[in-house]
């Protein structure tokens, strides 16, 4: 297990696995996002010598590609953690439409209204965690742990693409089409995966993520809104 250091914060256990690969055990997804912005550093400054992947989980973080595995072992076992400071890492924008089959049913459990529900969750800043599942399925951190809810009994046998979706304390958006048990809430036309881009997914671990709220293409603006009473494009009055 990974031990409590005088500060509070927990210290990292290295594990060897293979040869040439770390296992680095912390003991919250909020110390992974600490230790894998550390590595990171590390490694954009040489620190590290050659390490292929730097791959984060829930509560570990695997160097796979090592050529100097003595060495981080070295530097990392028993290391406290600090935590991240508010507005570390690049940020993506989602834009969402909050309309998904599951969103009434998550806004009884936190026992608000929809309109309510939606707020609290566009609210949030995100953190991708680490990705797994599928292509380019990030797990991001950042919901208050009181908003947890749990997955489906039975899984959905096909999930749209662009499907925002919460289990537990994570929020996901799935890549493509797929099976799955996650709450839908809303969903969103941004490309997450695409094998043509470099990195092909958008989401990557230590990634900040803010979900904007939009309405669905070809709805009426609100009344307040941007371009309500405004005339579009081909009505009387546009291009004024």
């Amino acid at each position: 297990m990974t031990e409590r250091s005088e500060a509070g914060t927990r210290t990292v256990r290295v594990r060897r696995v293979g040869r040439s690969a770390l296992l680095l055990e912390v003991g919250s997804d909020g110390e992974v996002a600490a230790l894998h912005a550390e590595l990171m550093r590390c490694q954009s400054e040489g620190l590290l010598g050659r390490v292929d992947e730097i791959v984060p989980a829930a509560r570990t973080v695997l160097l796979d590609g090592v050529a100097q595995p003595e060495l981080v072992a070295g530097e990392f076992e028993g290391r406290r953690l600090e935590p991240l400071t508010a507005g570390h890492g690049p940020v993506v924008q989602v834009p969402t439409v909050y309309d998904g089959a599951d969103l009434a049913e998550v806004a009884g459990l936190w026992r608000v209204s929809v309109a309510e529900a939606v707020r609290i969750h566009a609210g949030c800043e995100y953190r991708v965690a680490f990705c797994g599942f599928a292509p380019g399925f990030a797990y991001l951190t950042g919901l208050p742990e009181q908003y947890a809810v749990p997955r489906h009994a039975t899984p959905r046998t096909r999930v749209p693409a662009g499907s925002v979706a919460l289990a537990g304390p994570y929020t996901g958006v799935y890549p493509g089409a797929s099976p799955g048990g996650w709450q839908l809430i809303g969903r969103t036309e941004l490309p997450l995966w695409d094998p043509d881009r470099d990195p092909a997914a958008l989401l990557t671990p230590g990634t900040r993520v803010r979900f904007l709220a939009v309405e669905p293409k070809g709805a009426e603006p609100k009344a307040g809104e941007p371009g309500a009473g405004e005339p579009t494009a081909g009505e009387p009055g546009a291009g004024r």
